[in-house]
């Protein structure tokens, strides 16, 4: 302490106030630089897994040993009234700021760490969508809480914000319906997407159909989902929507699905065949789960035989995958073994006699 007021006393000849934003300055500068220092020693006591969590905190411990600084030299700095007055309400700032960096940084390190035991890439992925569902969107709505909190907090710390939010909230029943009316979208969206986190109609990778179009779901956000297209584009769908209108959802409860291929074939075509080789065609891809195969003849049209193959795949993309192949190995066969029972168009032409006489026919 004497070498303390010895330094104070060296700097009688500048102003209280200099000398007091000096000492600020130095506080600053010095406490950051202890942060750079120490912060390496601390991350390298880690194992490596959690040394990546750490430095999600570095930016906030660092405002933390900063705020500390400023504080403890706050208490003994030659600083006027009007700049003691400024300088506690900037560090009580500062601490609610840092309160609420700490609580968003505390929310994404459980976010990563709940998540790691579940992997999206694995071919039974249910339980991880249904995790990594929820944790992204209850993450984002309790960020947005956390934001509004804290700048609330920080805005209540004014005399002047303080008595007009007290004199709104006693006046006001007509502000706070406007207030309401502007703001239900963004509410609405926020209502909903915390209604998807806990009912789950639709999850991050599932896959979907959704106004004709078929894709993934690829981020679900506070207010809107980004559906993957299968051929790269974005559809951007509002969260509201999975609420109130019809979709599909192919992987609601699993991504395996039943496929169908439709083959149109003359009537004399041997359907036992047909059947044996769609059997033979699935056994040897790679596509099937080896859960479904049939084949039947379910329609007759007036000029060809309707076959309808089913086929069962692990989820849509080798679904879909899978019907082409067999499409193209099925008609293949079908032109090889029976080129007779292609479709045919069969006609009738009169060749002028009197009724009762035979006909030409062509066929």
């Amino acid at each position: 302490m004497e070498g303390l007021t010895d330094t104070l006393g060296s700097t009688a000849w500048m102003p209280r106030w200099a000398v007091g934003v000096a000492l600020l300055a130095t506080a600053t500068l010095l406490a950051a630089w202890l942060h750079v220092l120490a912060f390496p020693a601390v991350s390298r006591m880690l194992p490596p897994a959690r040394r990546a969590l750490l430095t999600r905190a570095r930016l906030p411990s660092r405002m933390a040993v900063v705020v500390i600084g400023i504080a403890l030299t706050g208490l003994f700095a030659p600083l006027t009234p009007t700049q003691m007055v400024f300088a506690r309400h900037s560090v009580f700032i500062a601490v609610i700021a840092l309160l609420g960096w700490f609580a968003m940084t505390a929310l994404h390190v459980w976010a990563v760490l709940h998540l790691r035991r579940f992997k999206l890439d694995s071919e039974d992925n249910l339980l991880a969508r249904k995790h990594v569902t929820q944790i992204r969107i209850l993450q984002r709505a309790a960020g947005t809480l956390i934001v509004v909190i804290t700048v609330s907090a920080g805005l209540m710390t004014f005399e002047g914000v303080r008595q007009y939010g007290v004199s709104l909230l006693a006046s006001a029943g007509a502000a706070g319906l406007v207030i309401g009316l502007a703001l239900q979208p963004m509410l609405k969206n926020l209502i909903a997407g915390i209604q998807i986190a806990v009912t789950q109609p639709i999850r991050i990778d599932d896959a979907v159909l959704v106004e004709n179009e078929w894709g993934n779901v690829e981020e679900i956000t506070s207010s809107y989902v980004v559906v993957r297209l299968w051929d790269w584009r974005r559809l951007i769908v509002p969260l509201s929507y999975f609420l109130e209108k019809p979709f599909q959802n192919w992987t609601r409860e699993g991504a395996a699905l039943i496929g169908s291929v439709i083959l149109y074939t003359d009537f004399t075509v041997p359907i036992p065949d047909l059947r044996a080789e769609l059997e033979e065609v699935v056994r040897s891809s790679n596509l099937w789960d080896g859960r479904v195969v049939g084949l039947q003849v379910t329609d007759f049209k007036e000029n060809a035989m309707e076959i309808r193959m089913l086929v069962s795949a692990s989820n849509s993309a080798k679904a879909f995958d899978l019907r082409c192949e067999v499409r193209e190995q099925m008609i293949a066969y079908v032109q090889d073994r029976y080129p007779h029972a292609l479709p045919r168009l069969r006609t009738e032409m009169s060749n002028g006699h009197a009724p009762g006489q035979p006909r030409l026919s062509m066929s």
